[in-house]
């Protein structure tokens, strides 16, 4: 896919959102549930943010489903979720592609069990000519490893000659990054109360506008998203530049 140049940068809806969904196991323990009770209340959510967001024109979203570090939990939560994560995909891809969302994955898959990997080759295989939003899941994804692992290929370039150290800048060393065919991330909401970004995209998050919010992710709302949305708009997005030059810019 072509390099997309970032829009809407002042614009009400963000071009590209990245959503951390988090205190789905909160969310289960409150309640006296096992914490994959708390997933499964999650996935209601996820398929109303996807619809908003497909009909609000915000062109690229982009969802932590899994991280790196989560491989770390009981491997009875592990199994339940990624068994969990095949069924929400068997049974919402068709939708996907009806709606015209091209769905793609980014993160380690190649550590997930065969049949979920197959799952998640097919899914993208049917929605790789659509043509509405982008929709990306972060699996078994660490921006740290990313950032490695793009430094590692650069590094494999130079050694082989293709490349010079000099010729690296910016531009080519996005292009190595899993999200580097995709516009930085305009804003990030992260639901269950916790303040941190927790290893994600770190590259495309750099400019990003933060929205935190108390929120367990299986409560959350449309309604919530509104007003992310609307305290987004809210915001003067300078890039380094001061209120002035930004002001001057749009007129």
């Amino acid at each position: 896919m072509a390099k997309v140049m970032q829009e809407n940068v002042f614009g009400a809806t963000p071009n590209h959102l990245a959503v951390i969904m988090d205190g789905n196991g909160r969310w289960a323990k409150l309640r006296g549930l096992p914490r994959q009770a708390g997933h499964r209340a999650g996935i209601k959510p996820v398929r109303a943010l996807i619809e908003y967001c497909a009909k609000e024109g915000v062109n690229f979203l982009t969802l932590f489903v899994f991280s790196s570090e989560n491989w770390k939990r009981p491997s009875g939560e592990v199994r339940g979720l990624m068994s969990l994560f095949m069924e929400s995909l068997n049974k919402e891809v068709a939708e996907l592609a009806e709606n015209d969302i091209q769905l793609n994955f980014i993160g380690k898959t190649d550590l997930l069990n065969s049949a979920l990997q197959e799952t998640i080759r097919a899914a993208e295989v049917r929605t790789r000519n659509n043509q509405g939003m982008k929709l990306t899941l972060a699996v078994a994804y660490g921006g740290r490893a990313d950032l490695v692992n793009a430094a590692k290929r650069l590094a494999k370039k130079v050694s082989t000659g293709s490349l010079t150290s000099d010729q690296i800048d910016e531009k080519v060393f996005v292009e190595e990054l899993m999200m580097g065919q995709l516009p930085d991330v305009d804003l990030l909401i992260r639901t269950g109360e916790e303040h941190r970004i927790s290893n994600f995209l770190l590259w495309s998050l750099a400019y990003s506008e933060l929205y935190f919010l108390d929120v367990l992710w299986p409560d959350f709302k449309i309604e919530e998203l509104k007003k992310a949305f609307d305290s987004y708009a809210s915001r003067q997005r300078r890039f380094g530049r001061t209120a002035e030059q930004v002001e001057a810019s749009n007129c």
